[in-house]
């Protein structure tokens, strides 16, 4: 979902915007270099900003790039970021850095997936831990956290899933509240019908710091840690909603298995 506004157009969307993220007028116009009268203006629809405060503003807001081309839309100009298809030749350099990443980081697992979770590439560390996950669940384009936590995937074999399902849920909804997606809405209403209830108090294994996932594979159990790295200066929109999701080993033995299985599976490429 873009937010245009039902209220008003572009005065509207900014309104909106600025509510979400909780910055005051006057905060929003120190951050782009005007004046909060300025800014008031605009919003009221009294005054029309050039397509450069546009970019000011919603850079000052965070906007996904996604979001400021559409804000920029609503006031009239034309979007400022491409949007690339990932497949397209230009993003083969993009491609290439990513792959040789997924390839680095075996033996553990690690995935890229879209703004929505949808699974872009994943290496063969990762496809080792979905054995036994129903095919559809596997079909491009396979949602990350579906396949995690749908009782045909991964569910079944996550030791803490009580914990860590909601650990998921909570970090796709408080993306979906920051970045408004009726997708992301939809996926967080179907992941929380088919988890365990949120425990009261956290498990004996939390780390304080974060939530490791307890996977059983085979007779053993694999504990892991989870790191989400994203292109942080990208002026693309598909590669700005790029994700990789990496997969650590929360201890000794947890590295050891994951060697193991590393020198028995084939290497990525």
């Amino acid at each position: 979902m873009t937010i245009t506004s039902e209220r008003g157009g572009f005065a509207g969307a900014l309104r909106e915007w600025r509510g979400r993220r909780g910055v005051s007028q006057l905060d929003l116009a120190l951050r782009a270099g005007t004046t909060q009268r300025h800014v008031s203006f605009i919003e009221s629809g009294r005054s029309i900003p050039g397509r450069a405060m546009v970019v000011r503003l919603a850079e000052s807001l965070e906007l996904p790039l996604r979001e400021r081309n559409a804000l920029l839309l609503a006031a009239g100009y034309a979007p400022a970021y491409p949007e690339t298809r990932f497949d397209d030749p230009e993003l083969e350099p993009v491609r290439t850095a990513l792959e040789g990443v997924l390839r680095g980081h075996h033996p553990y697992p690690a995935v890229i997936v879209d703004r929505r979770g949808d699974l872009v590439s994943a290496n063969d560390a990762f496809w080792m831990l979905t054995e036994g996950s129903a095919p559809h669940l596997l079909t491009p384009p396979a949602n990350v956290p579906r396949l995690l936590l749908d009782p045909q995937g991964m569910a079944p074999r996550i030791i803490n899933l009580d914990v860590w399902a909601w650990h998921v849920i909570d970090h796709i909804r408080q993306e979906a509240a920051r970045n408004p997606d009726d997708r992301l809405e939809a996926l967080v209403a179907e992941l929380r019908k088919s988890v365990p209830e949120r425990p009261q108090q956290p498990g004996p294994d939390h780390l304080g710091f974060a939530v490791p996932l307890r996977l059983r594979l085979g007779d053993g159990e694999l504990r892991l840690l989870t790191t989400l790295t994203h292109f942080g200066t990208a002026v693309d929109v598909t590669v700005a909603e790029l994700r990789m999701e990496a997969f650590l080993p929360a201890d000794a033995a947890t590295a050891s298995a994951l060697a193991r299985l590393g020198r028995a599976a084939p290497r990525d490429g």
